[in-house]
């Protein structure tokens, strides 16, 4: 499968486009940033292997596949090996056409006709521009509907993670979760899992955190490396993953609460649209 690059001073980017949409790396140097992603990964046609995914047309799961929209009921197909959920979009598991691309920037599309998988027609673009100084990705979803529809987007970037590596984040509060990580208790942030200080990153995180103010920052002190993420309007709510015995976790960012795309209600003929940026410096 083929795939583009982009670079600029210490940085390249290689998109995957028929593997979801993805980032299949993303370094400085000859330090990865991002988890990158295998060969055979980008052979398989879908994105949850990547580096970074798109999260689209909604993030996280959808209990049971049970979507109840405007008093009507949609039942949606398990799409993820091994959970029972309709989780993180379809966008990551479909091939996304090239509408542009030159050696700094690219534009991905991907139209959906709403006859399998998602119940509506949208359509979707990723943008990526990359200069000296990081990475910007542009996302936007249109309602290609005459109706109302529920519509939501986020990106799902694996940060590599070594023995010393430290978060910093602000949020208001987080969803805590049951044993198939479906939202039940929305609670202030424990102390345990507060990152408003910079701090190493522990194991046991795989929830939503609300109201978060857009930054986060990642830290590689053994690399001498600093990553700052900047997410604007709409991507107020984060997802945090910190698997155990994983050499990545994950932040984030995303348009809507976890389970709740239902209420994120997009116009006919509206477009939602936001953008994040990978902003990266030497220490």
């Amino acid at each position: 499968m083929t795939s583009l690059s982009l670079g600029a001073g210490h940085l390249v980017v290689e998109l995957a486009p028929q593997a979801g949409g993805s980032i299949a790396r993303f370094r400085h140097g000859d330090a990865d940033l991002l988890r990158p992603m295998t060969t055979e990964a980008m052979a398989s046609g879908r994105g949850n292997d990547a580096a970074c995914y798109p999260l689209v047309p909604f993030s996280n799961r959808i209990a049971n596949g049970r979507l109840v929209f405007d008093g009507q009921e949609f039942k949606l197909e398990q799409n993820w090996p091994g959970v029972r959920h309709p989780m993180h979009g379809e966008g990551w598991a479909r091939a996304w056409d090239v509408a542009r691309h030159d050696g700094r920037s690219a534009e991905l599309v991907h139209e959906h006709d709403g006859k399998k998988g998602w119940p509506f027609r949208y359509r979707a673009q990723l943008s990526f521009r990359l200069d000296e100084a990081g990475l910007t990705v542009n996302m936007a979803i249109a309602n290609l509907e005459s109706r109302v529809v529920p519509a939501g987007f986020g990106l799902h970037p694996f940060f590599t993670r070594d023995a010393d590596t430290e978060l910093a984040f602000r949020a208001a509060a987080l969803w805590l979760g049951d044993e198939e990580v479906l939202p039940v208790e929305r609670v202030a942030v424990p102390a345990e899992w507060d990152y408003a200080r910079s701090r190493k990153v522990a194991p046991g995180l795989d929830n939503c955190f609300e109201d978060w103010d857009g930054r986060a920052v990642i830290a590689w002190p053994g690399r001498g490396l600093k990553l700052e993420l900047q997410a604007g309007q709409p991507f107020r709510h984060a997802v945090v993953y910190t698997p155990a015995n994983r050499p990545y976790f994950c932040v984030e960012p995303v348009s809507h609460v976890n389970g709740k795309v239902a209420e994120a209600r997009l116009a006919p003929g509206a477009t939602l649209a936001g953008e994040v940026a990978f902003r990266v410096s030497t220490v």
